[in-house]
């Protein structure tokens, strides 16, 4: 019986704003690249460029200077995408220890639901705190049908969060429509 290798793709960026739309583009490539269907394109996209935007946002915030000043100390973030049997994992590795919390926030707010809309649309999600290195990494796990047999889920009929994700989290994004309808505008804005 053989076994098809894990598609694996790693792209590092300075924590800067623009290392955001890069990330993205990265992604959309390589999930083209490896036939993964446009529907979970679009919501790794999303979920790269919340994880990407919480890691230079966060890792900036004991700074005085701003992300956007020349003054501003520049570090490496790190994206990875793992595609194995169904399963796209998408790790972002950041400088900042502090864990990522899924935050309470009104429906005006214009930001605080990074978090939230990561564990909305991830299968699991989750972080761990690699040997050796400074900061954190952040995870998230997607059910990833492609038009390769091989990257075909057994659940193809539709996606669905999975019992322990669900009963954690108590919603779905599909709860949550106008948040996720603001962020998608939001992204396709320049």
């Amino acid at each position: 019986m053989s076994q098809a290798r894990p598609c694996i793709s790693q792209l590092a960026l300075a924590d800067t704003p623009n290392a955001v739309g890069w990330a993205r583009r990265h992604a959309t490539d390589v999930l083209r690249h490896w036939q993964v269907s446009s529907d979970t394109i679009d919501t790794a996209k999303l979920i790269v460029s919340e994880l990407v935007t919480n890691a230079i946002r966060h890792t900036h915030a004991d700074q005085e200077a701003s992300p956007y000043s020349p003054l501003s100390p520049v570090k490496a973030i790190t994206l990875a995408l793992w595609l194995e049997r169904g399963r796209l994992v998408i790790f972002v590795q950041d400088n900042d220890r502090r864990p990522p919390v899924v935050k309470a926030v009104g429906e005006d707010a214009e930001s605080g639901r990074g978090v939230l809309l990561v564990d909305a649309l991830s299968e699991k999600w989750g972080y761990y705190y690699p040997p050796g290195v400074v900061g954190k990494v952040v995870w998230s796990e997607l059910l990833a049908a492609g038009r390769d047999p091989r990257f075909r889920s057994s659940d193809d009929a539709g996606r669905g969060h999975s019992a322990d994700s669900q009963d954690a989290a108590g919603r779905s994004y599909r709860d949550t429509p106008l948040v996720v309808a603001r962020t998608l505008v939001a992204l396709r804005e320049p």
